[in-house]
């Protein structure tokens, strides 16, 4: 229970530690506006015409007498949108790392220099291409498996009263365990920690990550919100990271923090 308790305190620092640093925060806003936007504009077109991609999908129903063809493709077209925005949530970080990599990289740097005893943060050797590269590759990989989830835990929805209850909440500790490992993977990858010792590493502490990326993984269910956290769960992430490698961490402002605050992201 400790470590839960811990988790979601990361999260919290990382909140507190964009909040002092403002300009880190702005620039840290910016991916995630992009991909709201694509991902709304995705909803939207769905909505205007999933129905008629519905239709094309059952020519079976056409000859269905009334009202089962509707009552049928209009539950499908709502599956379908139901199961989309799932998607968007599960989806939705790892996207804005991607499309963000650049700001984010600079962001969990400056934390990691921040609360460093030696004012010093991991560097990667890597050219930016083959950092995005492997981001994309890893994220690929992520998604994958928490579409498998998705489909599982939409399905199961169906069950009844269990359905109800007790798959909504497990499904938010498989969304926050996600969200999680996209986040920590940006201060973990320029570590040099594959995706396999990731998942490894983050399921050695399950409390710990739930503690952190369930809440947040609720909050991400209020539209907009998850823009306006995505710096601070980067910064928190990145914090969490340390505690997971056996990093020493200093709380409060230094010099490098003070460094920061003066240079250019």
């Amino acid at each position: 229970m400790r470590d839960l308790g811990a988790g979601f305190r990361y999260l919290l620092k990382g909140q507190k530690w964009v909040g002092r640093h403002g300009r880190q925060y702005g620039f840290g806003l910016l991916p995630g506006l992009i991909t709201l936007v694509l991902y709304a504009g995705a909803l939207v077109a769905l909505a205007l015409w999933g129905s008629g991609l519905i239709d094309w999908a059952t020519p079976f129903a056409d000859d269905w007498a009334d009202p089962w063809a509707g009552l049928f493709r209009g539950f499908l077209t709502a599956v379908l949108f139901a199961l989309a925005l799932l998607l968007c949530v599960l989806t939705f970080t790892a996207m804005t790392l991607l499309v963000g990599q650049p700001f984010y990289e600079s962001l969990s740097e400056r934390v990691d220099r921040d609360v460093s005893p030696d004012g010093t943060a991991p560097e990667s050797d890597l050219p930016l291409w083959r950092e995005l590269w492997i981001s994309a590759r890893d994220s690929l990989r992520i998604v994958a498996r928490a579409a498998v989830w998705a489909v599982l835990l939409f399905a199961l929805g169906f069950v009844p009263v269990a359905g109800q209850t007790v798959v909504p909440v497990i499904g938010l500790f498989v969304t926050g365990f996600f969200l999680t490992e996209e986040l920590t993977a940006v201060a973990l990858q320029r570590r040099g920690v594959e995706v396999r010792e990731r998942l490894a590493l983050l399921r050695s502490r399950k409390t710990l990550v739930w503690g952190f990326g369930t809440p947040l993984a609720l909050a991400f269910l209020v539209p907009f919100v998850a823009v306006f956290l995505m710096p601070g769960a980067v910064a928190g992430a990145t914090l969490m990271a340390r505690d997971l490698t056996g990093e020493d961490t200093e709380d409060g402002d230094g010099a490098a923090k003070r460094q920061e605050d003066v240079s250019a992201p």
